[in-house]
């Protein structure tokens, strides 16, 4: 379901795309609040925090992305807060094209009084290496602590993180690999967030601090000169969230509300706006109806509101709606459901302030986005088997996307484009003592209106797999040998950009191993693009090669 694009390996930048969206239309989450980057989406993914600090991410699309989102109209990735106990581990590695690497973390766990505990961890993580081609080199260090405090009814949290990453990669942006692009990027964040739970549900509310200095160069072998072309920038942004679900009789009350400002501090070229700051308001009401069925069934039918509200940008107030049948079975439960939603975002301030020619040319008339997605769904889970399947289609209205003209071939424009979309995704699972195996698919199709602009062809909107297949095994044959394959075929829309096939089948491996009898020491091997395959990711953007890695680690 979700496909990371990424523009080089390791520590480079990727993007999240979710059902054919575009890297700014999936938002991310932890805990109550959103983490956004105003100046583009490319750089939301950025979340300067170790991963063992958080839980494993939750997919929400439809209904929960409607309730839960923030300026992400196809699909949110919310994390939770994982649970501090007390611990350690350090990691060093290596591999090919000078690739080192190395993590340290430390949790010291503390009770309070009987039912309260209380935890702090330390996370440093560093990686370098000059990369598969030439000019793809990364340097990066990140720094993050988490205080936690629990008790029975409540969890308090406060993360700090900083994170220090430059990488370089071929045509990582402008999709033309003759410019070898550098971009270094610097940011702080802060999140603060509390949920209790009460005798009808639970609250939850977080506050979050993000500062972001961006260096990009099109070109690493000029000089800058900290004037236009010279592509600095430094935002800031605030958000304050909170959400709910409150039980009254058969009927659950949820909501979420989410106040957020941002700035533009500074930048050499995004200049050519109306504005440098801007706030926003998302209110949203989901209430939810339960009924029991003589069948034995249940039956959920939601049905709410969003309000989406900006002092720079027209508001929406927007529908949801979803019904669903549930039953269980032997083993487990089968469920069938139809959503109805309507959601909307902002562009960022790259393709609002920049001017409207050059490297990167701005709009600043562009407005608010709308997505309407219809979805016929169906999950059954028995056992160690688990299965998902789903069809839906949507209307994208005014969808922001880059795009390219013959006669100016080193430019790209932001331009909007409406879309008509279809898609299906299936998707079966296992999980048994020795083998876990995933195996997934997607269909997508596009239809395109991008109005009186001139366009030969899309860097975003129109890069999509029409036909996607994953395979992902690991198998342990005894408690301290792992092995793991992960596998994708893509057959891509063809785009005029891209130079090399429009189908590719992608793989990385892995073998994990314990020591016996010890098994806090471990050391993995792993295989990055196994099958050294030259898919272009994005049109134009050469892929990275074949890599080779060997980490060491030791846990406490």
């Amino acid at each position: 379901q979700v496909d990371v694009q990424a523009r080089g390996l390791p520590e480079g930048q990727s993007d999240v795309s979710v059902r054919g969206g575009l890297f700014e239309s999936t938002g991310f989450k932890i805990g109550a609040v959103s983490i956004f980057d105003p100046q583009t989406g490319h750089y939301a993914v950025e979340v300067p925090i170790d991963p063992a600090m958080l839980t494993q991410p939750r997919l929400m699309t439809d209904t929960e992305n409607a309730l839960n989102a923030f300026n992400a109209s196809m699909a949110t990735l919310s994390y939770g807060y994982a649970d501090i106990v007390s611990g350690g581990s350090l990691r060093v590695g290596f591999g090919t094209d000078a690739l080192r690497f190395a993590s340290a973390r430390l949790s010291r766990g503390r009770n309070l009084a009987p039912g309260k505990s209380a935890g702090l961890t330390l996370a440093a993580a560093g990686s370098s290496g000059d990369g598969t081609l030439p000019d793809g080199d990364h340097d990066f260090k990140r720094f993050s602590g988490h205080f936690q405090v629990q008790d029975e009814n409540s969890e308090s949290n406060i993360i700090i993180g900083y994170q220090d990453k430059f990488f370089g990669w071929p045509g990582a942006y402008t999709g033309f690999a003759s410019l070898p692009e550098t971009d270094h990027i610097k940011q702080g964040l802060v999140v603060m967030d509390h949920r209790r739970s009460t005798d009808s549900g639970w609250w939850q509310v977080a506050t979050a601090y993000r500062w972001l200095d961006d260096d990009y160069d099109f070109d690493r072998r000029t000089v800058d000169t900290g004037g236009p072309g010279s592509f600095e920038h430094e935002t800031r942004s605030f958000s304050l969230g909170l959400n709910g679900s409150h039980r009254a009789g058969e009927t659950d009350w949820n909501y979420s509300v989410l106040l957020a400002a941002d700035r533009l501090v500074r930048s050499t070229d995004l200049t050519n706006g109306y504005f440098n700051s801007r706030t926003y308001l998302a209110m949203r009401l989901l209430p939810t109806r339960y009924w029991s069925l003589d069948s034995g069934a249940e039956l959920r039918v939601r049905a709410g509101v969003s309000a989406d509200i900006s002092n720079r940008d027209e508001d929406a107030l927007m529908p949801l709606a979803g019904i669903r049948w549930l039953k269980a079975i032997a083993g487990g439960d089968q469920s069938i459901g139809l959503e109805l939603t309507r959601s909307s975002q902002l562009p960022g301030y790259t393709a609002l302030n920049s001017g409207t020619t050059g490297l990167f040319g701005g709009n600043p008339d562009l407005g608010r986005e709308f997505a309407n997605t219809l979805t016929l769904s169906y999950q059954l889970n028995r056992g160690a088997w688990h299965s998902h399947a789903a069809v839906f289609v949507r209307r994208d209205d005014d969808l922001v996307d880059w795009t390219f003209r013959q006669d100016a071939p080193f430019a790209r424009q932001a331009n909007a484009v409406d879309l008509d979309v279809s898609g299906m995704e299936l998707s079966l699972q296992y999980a048994g003592d020795q083998w876990q195996v995933l195996a997934a698919y997607t269909f997508l199709d596009k239809d395109a209106d991008y109005g009186e602009a001139q366009v030969d062809a899309s860097y975003y909107a129109l890069n999509f797999a029409r036909h996607r297949a994953t395979l992902a095994l690991a198998y342990q044959p005894v408690s301290w040998l792992e092995l793991r394959l992960d596998n994708e075929y893509r057959q891509q829309e063809k785009n005029p950009l891209r130079t090399g096939d429009d189908h590719a089948w992608l793989a990385s491996f892995s073998i994990g191993w314990r020591v016996p009898h010890m098994t806090k020491l471990a050391m993995d091997l792993v295989v990055d693009n196994l099958t050294d395959s030259d898919f272009q990711e994005y049109p134009g953007t050469p892929a990275y090669g074949r890599q080779l890695s060997l980490a060491l680690g030791l846990s406490w």
